[in-house]
């Protein structure tokens, strides 16, 4: 599978959970994804009838990290990283990579009525309660193309969480 092909796979997969989640939580249906091409956002669905844009974002916590949990190889300058960042505090690494997300998002602009960033956060480290717990110190950039913004975690291999980031 090629690289492009491995990312929209990720991002179908991460539009679905929301969708899926999103419905349970709040009983409005969520329907039929499609994805799209570059300058608009990664994925349009219905959501009660109405047409809604998804960007999907994924939080890994570093690229070190990211290899790890995609199964890639790594290299010893990789695993050098990985054993410094092991040595940072986890809250300020989880912090630190979101608002990287955040303010790296927040640059984009979409031909688009409504768009919601949806990002879904894969570092098992890292659950919806310890983003919930440190929500106060989350900055959203005030400017931004999102109508909202929403962090969905796999707790466990049961469940997914959402957590709505206010603007």
């Amino acid at each position: 599978m090629s690289s492009e092909e491995e990312k929209i796979r990720l991002e179908h997969d991460a539009a679905k959970l929301f969708m899926r989640r999103y419905e349970q939580m709040f009983g409005v249906p969520m329907r039929h994804i499609w994805h799209n091409e570059p300058r608009k956002p990664d994925v349009s669905c219905y959501l009660d009838g109405k047409r809604l844009d998804l960007e999907i974002a994924h939080l890994y916590g570093s690229t070190e990290e990211a290899k790890q949990l995609l199964g890639k190889s790594l290299t010893g300058q990789t695993l050098q990283a990985l054993e410094h960042l092991h040595k940072t505090p986890p809250t300020h690494r989880m912090l630190e990579a979101l608002s990287r997300v955040l303010h790296s998002k927040s640059q984009k602009h979409y031909e688009s009525q409504s768009v919601w960033l949806v990002i879904r956060n894969l570092n098992p480290k890292w659950q919806t309660s310890m983003f919930a717990e440190h929500l106060h110190l989350i900055e959203t950039p005030k400017q931004h193309p999102f109508n909202q913004i929403w962090l969905l975690s796999n707790d466990d291999l049961q469940s997914c969480n959402l957590l709505r980031l206010d603007l």
